[in-house]
């Protein structure tokens, strides 16, 4: 058999990961260094060489995006239908074992799964039916606190708490939320992992089933495995399965979503693995990945790896010293339009920020200049709320005990639906155990709303009852549409919505309808009995719980550095690079939080291909109070001789480095201390001057307005005698 074009285009590190014998294997894939490729040539290399049963390997990543490409990459490889290959995230992995265990578990058939937002609004109606005070359990708190439990396989009756106290108080409100959970159907993505660990776990059948149906268990990012996934992980392996684990404990970034470094580490010494280091990188230049291994060396505990190349040394990396905030953007978004100007594309600049509020500025910035901008990571189509809504009715006719949906909705059309008899309904909900549907049902029999929310309330299930029968034979894009045309969602946004939102609002819903009607069902929901329905409705929270954003258009790209990830750039601008924001003053002060910091320094600085800009400034503005703060110590980091500083200024940075000025002691025949007015800032004393030319600029210390920074061929500053 020839199996020379799984290998041909393989560097030496590569090929020994792919063909490795038996054994476990942990592949330490740096930066750019092709690691998608060895996990699909693995698998592919499995099946060609060793006759390994296609439906007997089971690979794990973390985004669907990521899964489907694997498996069309596999597919074209190996010319086979990629249909019944187990390649999935983790989430719709366990979501498939759950369909098919379902009564195992203590499941409905129908089980529907709860994404963050719709968790948000059952956890803040939890905190509500106890009549707590939400400033001191915040739902988002709350929420959080839930999540990180379960990510670590904690029910509530296995937390330590003591009676009567905070702590004991949030674990009571995790069982109650839990209890509506159940008595609704609804799965959130946590509990989609603890369950399937509880299954596996539990059930030393279903355990031995599994174990001997994967041979071969391939995970890619495995630096963001959670204590719940690292467990299911071990569950699945046993004693003789085979791990092919890909990570990189450099670019582990997420521990605030859960993810646990030191899983790559526990795993070494669980598994004792042979150990592959992909450290050739195919993305950036060598000056780009020479400072990256500078500034991740600081971090102690690595596994250890040094990425280089063959490509060219490329440009040293610009650093540029901002007075402020204001000039930093304009610095920035000047080097993009010249970029422009030289033929490149917008979509090839990004300018990446630790925090989301950076991002105002360059936006500014942009559309002045007339740059077509993306801010990356905004709603995805799925949690925008018109999509939610319309979905919230699709659940309901699947699953008329859905509670959140029920909620959601209820009053969306309004319909005199107000909180008080919402209120009522979910009191009389708890006390007889009911969904929200039953409890109203119940409630209009005995008389127990008014009159006018009884009739309301009456002419809401009637609306899903007739959607329930008129949908009974459609099509899953004919039921979207029933549903969008027989609510009225389309009129009741134009009635309390400008006309632009509005119609973007209408055009979405038609989206839904077009997104239905192209809904090709994946193969294991079939397998597994789902419906139609069922199966959209799942695939669309799994979705909407994601954190990729979708292919971007021709324009330049803002967006954190935790969504940077996983990206490329040949142009990328570092901004903010200053103590407190970045490193982020929190993580300065909790223990390991730095190491984290650091390591998501060096994913961002990986990002860029050909030219990397680093920029931090003097003063930034928060909360209407100006802040001084010096250069971040990851600027230290780097070698002076990487460096090549733009621009001038009294600025030191902690490594030394001294910027050389141009001359500032006089410009346009104003100096130093000179008495100046402007037209709206009035009477001012000149206290700095910067640069020659039309370039030139000039800091004025005014009497009522303070002091600015002013481009002087624009000032029409008056020289008072």
């Amino acid at each position: 058999m020839d199996v020379s074009h799984l290998l041909d285009e393989l560097n030496d590190a590569q090929r020994q990961a792919v063909t490795a014998e038996d054994g476990h294997v942990l592949v330490l894939a740096g930066a750019g260094s092709g690691k998608t490729r060895v996990l699909v040539h693995r698998i592919a290399w499995l099946i060609q060489v060793h006759h390994v049963s296609p439906m007997g390997l089971l690979a794990v990543t973390f985004t669907n995006k990521a899964a489907g490409e694997m498996r069309g990459r596999v597919g074209r490889l190996l010319n086979l239908r990629p249909d019944g290959l187990w390649i999935g995230t983790f989430h719709g992995i366990c979501h498939r074992l759950l369909r098919m265990h379902a009564a195992e578990v203590g499941l409905p058939d129908t089980f529907q799964i709860l994404d963050s937002e719709d968790q948000y609004r059952l956890v803040r109606r939890v905190i509500r039916d106890m009549e707590l005070d939400e400033g001191e359990h915040p739902p988002r708190q709350v929420q959080g606190f839930i999540n990180h439990h379960k990510d670590d396989g904690r029910r509530p009756h296995q937390i330590e708490h003591f009676d009567r106290s905070f702590q004991a108080r949030q674990v009571e409100i995790y069982q109650r939320y839990q209890d509506y959970c159940e008595r609704s159907g609804l799965v959130d993505f946590a509990e989609l992992m603890l369950r399937t660990v509880e299954l596996l776990r539990d059930r030393p059948e279903r355990r031995a089933h599994y174990q001997s149906r994967f041979g071969h268990i391939l995970i890619d990012e495995f630096q963001d495995t959670n204590t719940l996934q690292y467990a299911l992980v071990r569950l699945l392996a046993g004693d003789n399965n085979r791990l092919f684990v890909v990570g990189d404990d450099d670019q582990s970034i997420y521990g605030w979503r859960g993810a646990r470094v030191e899983n790559v580490a526990h795993f070494n010494r669980d598994f004792q693995p042979d150990v592959i280091r992909l450290e050739q990188n195919y993305r950036s230049t060598r000056t780009i990945l020479e400072a990256a291994n500078r500034v991740i060396d600081h971090n102690d505990d690595r596994m250890g790896k040094n990425l280089w190349t063959e490509g060219e040394q490329g440009e040293p990396i610009h650093l540029f010293a901002a007075f402020n905030a204001e000039e930093e953007s304009e610095f920035v978004i000047a080097r993009i339009h010249d970029w422009i100007n030289q033929g490149g594309k917008p979509s090839d600049c990004a300018v990446l920020y630790r925090s989301n509020a950076q991002s105002r500025l360059f936006e500014q910035a942009l559309l002045r200049e007339d740059i077509p901008y993306r801010v990356y990571g905004g709603l995805r189509f799925f949690e925008r709320a018109e999509i939610k809504d319309a979905m919230a009715y699709l659940r309901l006719i699947h699953n008329p005990h859905d509670d959140a949906a029920f909620e959601r909705v209820i009053n969306v059309p309004a319909r005199g639906i107000g909180e008080q008899t919402v209120a009522r309904i979910r009191e009389h909900a708890r006390a007889q155990g009911q969904s929200l549907g039953q409890a109203v049902t119940e409630l209009i029999a005995q008389g127990g709303l008014s009159p006018r929310a009884a009739r309301s309330a009456s002419a809401f299930l009637q609306l899903i009852d007739n959607l329930v029968k008129a949908t009974e034979s459609a099509s899953l894009a004919e039921t979207v549409s029933a549903l969008v045309r027989q609510v009225e969602l389309v009129a009741w946004y134009q009635s309390r919505e400008p006309a632009d939102r509005a119609e973007a609002r209408e055009e979405n819903l038609a989206e839904l309808v077009r997104a239905a009607d192209s809904f090709d069902q994946p193969f294991e929901d079939e397998q597994a009995g789902l419906s139609v329905m069922a199966s959209f409705l799942s695939q669309a929270a799994l979705e909407a719980g994601e954190h990729q954003a979708e292919r971007w258009e021709d324009c330049v790209q803002l967006m954190t550095l935790h969504s940077a990830k996983g990206l490329e750039f040949p142009l990328v601008f570092l901004a903010g690079m200053e103590e407190g924001l970045f490193p982020h003053q929190k993580s300065i002060e909790e223990p390991g939080r730095l190491a984290e910091e650091r390591r998501l320094c060096y994913v961002g600085m990986t990002r860029a291909m050909q030219r990397l800009y680093i920029t931090h400034a003097e003063s930034r503005q928060t909360y209407g109070q100006t802040n001084f703060s010096r250069p971040s110590r990851f600027v230290a980091e780097i070698p002076d001789e990487l460096i090549e500083s733009i621009r001038s200024g009294p600025h030191v940075t902690p490594a030394g480095r001294s910027f050389h000025s141009a001359p500032r002691a006089e410009a346009g025949g104003l100096r130093l201390g000179a008495s100046v007015r402007h037209a709206k800032f009035g009477p001012g004393t000149v206290v700095s001057l910067e640069g020659q030319g039309p370039n030139a600029r000039i800091q004025v210390n005014f009497e009522s307005a303070g002091a600015k920074w002013l481009v002087l061929a624009y000032a029409n500053l008056e020289l008072v005698a």
